[in-house]
């Protein structure tokens, strides 16, 4: 009777375990995101991630920074994917996660890649500038400039104070 209630006790961990470790789908993300951003009226950004992608990080601090962040909750449900992680850490990933990103022509672009979708899943802009470089984490200002161009197609709503507060922060001080 103890080992049964043992090895229930042990398979009961286990599944528990890989619960929590187990990512979300890109695909019931995405569900959820067009649900929000439906309710909301507010456009997608889809971000693709790494957690050994420091400009990845640069990028989800600068769009969560004081100055920032009202402006990105007020016109974005944002999604962070994590994608092409290093050897051990694919656990990290969200399942689909390769599949989306070629799907948005990003599998060659580097990280962050990012694409901003209608509430009806339909591509508005994406982090390519008229080069066909990858934007990533804008850092210059002429990159700054290019985000803000972008973005503008898909915020309900932006201000010159908005505008100035993401350059401001997204800029790499000297």
């Amino acid at each position: 009777m103890k080992i049964k209630i043992l090895i229930l006790f042990v398979t009961s961990l286990l599944a528990f375990n890989n619960s929590i470790l187990a990512q979300e789908s890109t695909s019931s993300l995405l569900d959820k995101a067009q649900t929000e951003a439906k309710k909301e009226g507010k456009a997608i950004f889809i971000k693709f991630e790494a957690s050994w992608c420091g400009w990845c990080k640069k990028m989800t601090k600068d769009m969560k920074a004081d100055e920032t962040k009202a402006f990105f909750e007020a016109n974005y449900v944002t999604v962070p994917i994590v994608v092409k992680e290093s050897k051990g850490k694919e656990h990290l990933e969200n399942p689909g996660s390769n599949d989306l990103l070629k799907k948005y022509n990003g599998e060659k672009a580097g990280l962050p890649f990012w694409v901003i979708l209608d509430a009806d899943l339909n591509v508005i802009t994406d982090a390519y500038n008229a080069k066909g470089q990858n934007l990533g984490a804008p850092g210059t200002k002429e990159e700054a400039d290019v985000f803000i161009e972008k973005i503008k197609k898909s915020a309900k709503k932006i201000t010159e104070e908005d505008i100035a507060s993401i350059k401001k922060q997204f800029v790499l001080k000297s």
